[in-house]
Order: structure tokens, then sequence, then C-alpha cells
């Protein structure tokens, strides 16, 4: 794993928030948004089931703007525009059972 080594991963490292289990134990997070970001961009098939998981507890709280922004160029980089459409069907879905 390469971590910071591409614009948007130094972005997500840098402003990851640590959360605190108990006093003096914090684990680094990320956000549904970067944790979205990384997932599509890995594209295996549990990243897509956790990216399912990710869009129906966020049910419409996910900034798709930031995600389609960081996503698009990384996608572009991998030639990967099957991955867009796959995510951009999961986050129909999401929208579709929040409206429901």
């Amino acid at each position: 794993m390469a971590l910071g080594a591409m614009p948007f991963e130094e972005r997500a490292t840098d402003q990851a928030p640590d959360f605190v289990l108990q006093e003096g134990v914090a684990l680094t997070t990320c956000s549904a948004e970067d944790l979205v970001v990384f997932k599509a961009f890995a594209g295996r098939a549990k990243d897509w089931l956790d990216i399912e998981g990710i869009a129906l507890r966020q049910l419409g709280q996910l900034d798709e703007d930031l995600i389609w922004t960081e996503l698009t160029p990384l996608l572009d980089l991998k030639d990967a525009p099957e991955a867009a459409e796959r995510l951009r069907a999961i986050l129909v879905r999401a929208r579709d059972h929040r409206d429901g």
C-alpha cells in the first residue's frame, strides 16, 4: 500500500481524524467519502460490498461531489470507466432506498 503518493492519498491522510477508543488509545480513520474512493479504486468484490454498505448507512449524507472529484482522475489513470458506472449504480440504489 502506498499512502500519500498521490494528491488524494496525501489529502486523505493529512485530514484523517483520530477516533478515541478509550483514554490513551486512538485509531486513525478516514471519512466515509475517502473510504468509498479508496475502495472504488481498489475495485475488489469485497470493496464493492463495503461501498454498498457505506452508501446505505450514510443514506444521503455522502458528499458525492467530493467522491467524484477525487475518484474520477484516479479511475482515469487506472483506465477503469466501469468502476465509475458501478459506483454510480450503487449511489442511485442507495438514494432510491432512502426515498423509497
